[in-house]
């Protein structure tokens, strides 16, 4: 039976149990540094802008169920906007667990979390599609400005473009920790491990709650 069928508590419990398991049984790689384990992602083979996808790219399967039921949407979003499938699953990951239909405190709409004024006349916030290109265009530009540093892309994603060129000590505590979560869960994919010690610690910092919601969403 599929995991999304299952009441919410239950099926919340069955991934955080399956990733743990798997974490258990998993011997990861050595530990290195942050920096390093990401730099396939910000300086790709082949040619391009750093940090742009290259055309063989693929999406993980670290992420959790509710994320990579829309594996097929984010990686035509990938060939879209010419982003690595893996950042684009991050801030989704992060943002909105795979809930299209996610509402913020601050008014933050959809997969990505889009602000309203982000959005034209007559458009569909928690449209996928919609919300993805609006969403997607600013991380596109975010990683542009910070020349494809991911981190700092996910950075100017939360917080603002303007982020991007002050120091670290300057920035809010969120875009911190929103950095500290996203380069933590791409350091995993880049290591190769089959589970992500980042995700888990995530999800047991209050994003289960977010994928607990997602996952009482049925998709069309």
């Amino acid at each position: 039976m599929p995991l999304l069928w299952l009441p919410v508590w239950l099926a919340l419990a069955v991934s955080v149990a399956s990733l743990a398991w798997m974490a258990h049984r998993t011997k990861s790689p050595s530990s290195q540094p942050q920096q390093r384990a990401l730099s396939a992602l910000q300086a790709p083979s082949g040619g391009g802008q750093p940090g742009r996808q290259v055309a063989s790219a693929a999406l993980s399967a670290i992420f959790t169920p509710q994320v990579l039921r829309w594996k097929p949407q984010i990686l035509r979003w990938s060939r879209v906007h010419a982003l690595d499938p893996n950042l684009i699953a991050v801030v989704m990951q992060i943002e909105s667990c795979g809930d299209p239909t996610a509402v913020s405190p601050a008014g933050a709409l959809g997969l990505f979390q889009v602000m309203p004024y982000h959005f034209e006349e007559g458009e569909d916030p928690l449209d996928p599609d919609t919300n993805a290109r609006r969403g997607l265009a600013y991380l596109a530009r975010s990683l542009d400005l910070s020349q494809g540093d991911a981190g700092l892309a996910l950075a100017g994603y939360n917080g603002g473009h303007g982020v991007i060129g002050r120091a670290v000590s300057s920035w809010p505590q969120e875009t911190r920790r929103y950095m500290a979560w996203g380069t933590a869960i791409l350091s995993d994919i880049q290591q190769g491990k089959a589970v992500s010690p980042a995700l888990l610690r995530w999800l047991e910092a209050g994003g289960a709650g977010l994928c607990a919601r997602a996952a009482a969403v049925r998709l069309p």
